[in-house]
């Protein structure tokens, strides 16, 4: 590990995510319940289970919402 190249995380550290985000009315629900995120989450979890490492900690952080994401997950 001495010889390893050092990598940013792809994560801002502004980048905020919450409990307050997730969908407050039946119109939210609705436009999330069209969006594939648990689809989305399969596939960056097979990347990065296969390939890339570096976004473990990105998709660990975004698949805490999986049960009810909000646009801004």
């Amino acid at each position: 590990m001495e010889n390893a190249k050092v990598v940013s995380i792809p994560l801002a550290t502004h980048f905020k995510l919450s409990v307050k985000q997730n969908p407050s009315n039946e119109a939210e629900k609705a436009y999330m319940g069209r969006v594939p995120y648990a689809s989305a989450m399969g596939s960056l979890m097979y990347a990065m289970v296969c390939t890339r490492p570096d976004i473990a900690h990105v998709v660990g952080t975004v698949s805490r919402f999986l049960s009810n994401p909000g646009k801004e997950h």
